[in-house]
């Protein structure tokens, strides 16, 4: 899949059925923390990542955005530092300009009410006035490999990103996590429509006969259940 086929197929999901799907294809549910998260609700990315480690330079952030495909999502790694800004409304003109599909930072932003004036996706972990007030060495891989929480990002890797967070994807389940997805969510709106038509969830999850059989064998989990009578929990 492309960077706008990735993205059209998001359209209609929602990070929570990304990760659903994800722990039922046996994939690990990669998440950035919490508190990276939009600078306004209704923020949504989705495409390839390219990772960059910011070192008190803006030129990396500069050099990245040369370097990247139109739809692709920018990985900025500050190490989660909430002292010092690493983008603010230049550069984030710069990547809208061309034409990325956001930014993702694990430190902070500044300019934040030109950034809602610009409506470009950022999700990042707070705001500082201020930029970076020292520069330290410019790691050598530094536009190859950046950490998110205790998430390695590559280019190999796909993002996606609504109100409820980040999650990362690698590219070559990508194709697999998005139709289980689908699934999911297909299976969930089902589900709340039963409930809106008068048949609880206990009832369409058959509730009483799990409490039967985790009686009769403690070992039988709620995740065992919803497997036997093809439900999802949300």
């Amino acid at each position: 899949m492309n960077n706008d086929q990735i993205r059209e197929a998001f359209l209609t999901l929602a990070t929570p059925a990304i990760a659903d799907a994800c722990r039922k294809l046996n994939l690990p549910v990669r998440a950035a923390p919490m508190g990276v998260m939009p600078i306004t609700r209704d923020m949504r990315l989705a495409g390839r990542a390219f990772p960059a480690q910011y070192y008190g330079s803006v030129d990396i952030v500069l050099e990245a955005i040369d370097l990247m495909e139109n739809g692709e999502v920018l990985i900025l790694d500050n190490g989660g530092r909430s002292d010092a800004a690493c983008v603010g409304d230049l550069t984030i003109v710069e990547a809208h300009k061309q034409r990325l599909s956001g930014i993702v930072v694990w430190g902070c932003h500044r300019d934040t009410g030109e950034l809602r004036k610009i409506a470009f996706p950022v999700f990042t972990y707070g705001r500082c006035p201020h930029g970076s007030l020292e520069l330290t060495k410019r790691p050598e891989d530094a536009l190859n490999v950046a950490t998110i929480g205790e998430h390695r990002i590559t280019q190999d890797d796909v993002v996606f990103g609504d109100e409820d967070g980040i999650l990362f994807v690698a590219y070559a389940h990508v194709e697999a996590v998005i139709s289980k997805a689908r699934e999911v969510q297909r299976v969930e709106r089902e589900q709340i429509s039963g409930i809106y038509e008068g048949r609880s969830l206990r009832v369409q999850f058959k509730f009483d006969d799990y409490l039967d059989k985790r009686k009769a064998d403690p070992s039988y989990t709620f995740r065992d259940h919803l497997k036997n009578v093809g439900g999802t929990a949300g």
